[in-house]
C-alpha cells in the first residue's frame, strides 16, 4: 500500500486475550492497513508448542501484514547474562521481521532499571543489529518507568546513540500521561518520527501501576486529538497509527467489535481534525 498519512494498525495488545489467528482475522475484518505484533504474541505461540516458523505461518496465511514488530523489552537496561539472551531474542525478532515483510522495529524499556548512559551504549548495539537486517528501531518511554519516563530523557537516549535507523515512537497515552501531550512532540525533527501509538487517557488514570491497561478507546478521554494528530499530519508522518488500547473491559468484548470500533472511532478523528486526511 501507498505510504499515506492515516494508516491504521491493531496492536495485539488492545484485544490481548484473543488467540493470535483469530486476533488477525479481527484486524483484517476490521479494515486495518495492518497489525503490530509483540514478542509476546510469538511467546504464547511457542508456550502453546508451536514452532518459530508455524507461528511465522500463521501471519503470512492471515492476509494482513504486520506493519511493526516489538521486540522483547529490557535489553536497554539488563545486564550479564539477561543482556546476552535478550539480545540474542532481538536478533530473531530481526530475522522474524524480514521474513514477514516487516521493516520496524519497536521498543519500550520494560521493567528493567538502570541508567541512560548505559543504555546509549545498548541502544548502538541494538541499533547496528537493526542495520544487519535493513530494519529501524522505534523507541517509547513509559511514563510510569522510573527512569526513561519523558521526551527529554528519551531525547538524552537518542540522540547520545547517534544511529540514524533509531528513532522515536510517539504514544498518545504515554506523552500525554507525561505531560507532553497535544503538540508537546513538536521538538523531534519529522524524519526522527518513527511510529506512533495511540490510545485514549481517562482523566483519574490509576497509579502505582508500571503497565498501565486502564487504556480507552479514542475520543473517549483527555487527549488532545486535535492537536496532536493535527501536528502529526503536518510533520508528513506517513507510518502506521496502531490502536493501542490494553483495558480488561475491552478483552471482555468480542475482538471484532473491539477491533471494528478501533477503526471507526479513529477514521471520525481524523476527518474531524485532519482537513488533508481522506479514508
Amino acid at each position: 500500500m501507498a505510504e499515506k498519512f492515516g494508516r491504521l494498525a491493531l496492536h495485539m495488545w488492545t484485544i490481548d486475550t484473543t488467540p493470535l489467528a483469530t486476533a488477525l482475522d479481527a484486524a483484517k475484518q476490521a479494515g486495518y492497513d495492518a497489525v503490530e505484533l509483540r514478542r509476546t504474541d510469538f511467546k504464547r505461540c511457542f508456550d502453546a508448542g508451536m514452532t518459530n516458523a508455524q507461528v511465522l505461518d500463521i501471519v503470512k496465511k492471515s492476509g494482513i501484514p504486520c506493519g511493526v514488530l516489538g521486540v522483547e523489552y529490557g535489553w536497554l537496561f539488563a545486564t550479564g547474562d539477561e543482556s546476552k539472551r535478550l539480545f540474542d531474542v532481538f536478533r530473531e525478532s530481526c530475522e522474524n521481521a524480514v521474513a514477514m515483510g516487516c521493516d520496524m522495529l519497536m521498543s519500550a524499556p520494560g521493567q528493567v532499571q538502570g541508567s541512560i548512559k548505559d543504555a546509549i551504549g545498548y541502544l548502538k548495539r541494538a541499533g547496528d543489529i537493526a542495520a544487519e537486517y535493513k530494519l529501524r528501531l522505534a523507541i517509547e518511554f513509559n511514563s510510569q518507568h522510573d527512569v526513561l519516563n519523558s521526551l527529554p530523557v528519551l531525547t538524552e537516549l537518542i540522540t547520545g546513540a547517534n544511529k540514524p535507523n533509531c528513532g522515536y515512537l510517539v504514544d498518545a497515552y504515554h506523552f500525554t500521561r507525561s505531560g507532553a501531550g497535544g503538540r508537546g512532540f513538536a521538538p523531534i525533527p519529522a524524519e526522527q518520527i518513527f511510529c506512533f501509538q495511540y490510545s485514549d487517557l481517562s482523566p483519574t488514570p490509576v497509579t502505582g501501576v508500571k503497565r498501565p491497561t486502564d487504556r480507552l478507546p479514542p475520543g473517549k478521554g483527555v487527549v488532545q486529538w486535535r492537536e496532536m494528530l493535527g501536528l502529526l499530519a503536518e510533520k508528513g508522518y506517513t507510518g502506521y497509527l496502531s490502536y493501542e488500547a490494553p483495558n480488561p473491559d475491552q478483552w471482555a468484548r468480542s475482538p471484532y467489535d473491539v477491533a471494528r470500533e478501533g477503526v471507526e472511532l479513529t477514521r471520525k478523528l481524523l476527518t474531524d481534525y485532519v482537513p488533508s486526511y481522506k479514508a
